[in-house]
């Protein structure tokens, strides 16, 4: 007679969810991706306006990232009592299986900005008042205008676009370092004031100021072709002011700063030489001495090893230098900047529905 005695132990975890220790890491993972991507985008499209190539910007609309584990587990077991090999002694036999599948299924949604709304919010000039928002909140003022500014009361910044490239006016760069000086002292502020029912943005010069910093106001008036004796400006948008108690700002495009921006690309003289592009100018000369370019642009025939951010581009990599701090600031202030513009739809997101395992 055989003894039979079967062990059987089965286990099966199916559709377990883990969702919650996920969001941590997904959360960091999925940002930093998106925003080395949005990163390597604005220089790519940088690098596009000064070969004359159109930019074209795709926005990460949704992320939406599914998980799911499935295991299972067996175990089996025979004893018998057999005349077998050795007589008398038991046979037995184990058996193990176990098996597992993960799956992982993001959902990313992207939206090409295109059309009319998005023309339009390239091509539109940023209202002074956006502009002077920006120096209030601390950022510095001869950057701002710099970057944003064609003329301010008929002083006329540079531009490095092609088709109308101009040099600044010498009074220009002037201007900027005696603003400067004067908004580090904390002598310039800005408030919205009601005139003739309508809303206007106002900037004053402190009176009680240092000898220094009275030097530099007076100057500024001066520059700017002022009331001399008047401590309150209107800002309005234009090249020319209406009287002497306006600053009239001719403000750029957000269209008009990346080309502009474009023009300090360092290009390869290859590149040059067979006419694919236009050889970069030369920097302009400040009060001071040249003036440093607003941003650096490299390129090379190879990979950088350290990059801010790097894109290829005809067969040659263009990049921003990890250590030069203020093209990485500028850089960043850029993609800030870019954000103010309206360059989306009104149109709602669509409804993704996932459902709870």
């Amino acid at each position: 007679m055989s003894k039979l005695v079967r062990l059987v132990a089965l286990l099966s975890v199916a559709g377990c969810s883990i969702g919650p220790s996920s969001v941590a890491r997904d959360r960091f993972d999925y940002s930093a991706a998106i925003a080395d991507s949005w990163k390597r985008q604005m220089l790519l499209n940088v690098v596009k306006l000064r070969y004359s190539d159109p930019p074209v910007f795709l926005d990460v609309g949704q992320v939406v990232s599914g998980y799911t584990v499935q295991s299972t587990f067996t175990a089996l077991g025979n004893v018998f009592s057999t005349n077998g090999p050795v007589p008398g002694v038991p046979n037995s036999s184990v058996g193990l299986s176990a098996q597992g599948q993960f799956i992982d299924r993001p959902t990313v949604t992207y939206a090409p900005l295109m059309g009319e709304r998005f023309a339009r919010s390239l091509m539109t000039p940023i209202p002074p008042p956006a502009l002077m928002s920006l120096i209030q909140a601390g950022n510095p003022v001869d950057l701002v205008l710099r970057l944003g500014v064609h003329v301010v009361n008929g002083l006329r910044n540079r531009y490095g676009g092609d088709i109308r490239a101009t040099r600044a006016d010498p009074e220009f760069y002037q201007l900027l370092e005696r603003l400067r000086r004067i908004q580090l002292s904390g002598a310039v502020g800005m408030r919205v004031q009601r005139i003739d029912r309508e809303e206007a943005l106002i900037m004053s010069f402190r009176r009680a100021v240092e000898p220094s910093v009275e030097a530099d106001i007076v100057a500024a008036r001066e520059l700017l072709g002022v009331d001399p004796g008047a401590s309150d400006f209107r800002v309005v948008y234009g090249a020319v002011a209406a009287n002497n108690r306006e600053i009239a700002i001719l403000s750029r495009s957000i269209l008009e700063i990346l080309v502009d921006l474009s023009s300090f690309i360092s290009v390869p003289d290859a590149d040059v030489a067979e006419q694919r592009v236009s050889a970069t100018a030369e920097p302009e000369m400040g009060p001071s001495g040249p003036i440093r370019p607003l941003i650096r642009i490299a390129s090379s025939a190879d990979r950088p090893s350290d990059a801010f951010v790097s894109v290829p581009y005809r067969n040659w990599w263009f990049w921003i230098d990890d250590r030069d701090v203020p093209s990485k600031r500028l850089f960043s202030f850029l993609m800030f900047l870019f954000t103010l513009v309206e360059t989306g739809t009104k149109e709602s997101p669509p409804i993704i529905t996932i459902p709870a395992g």
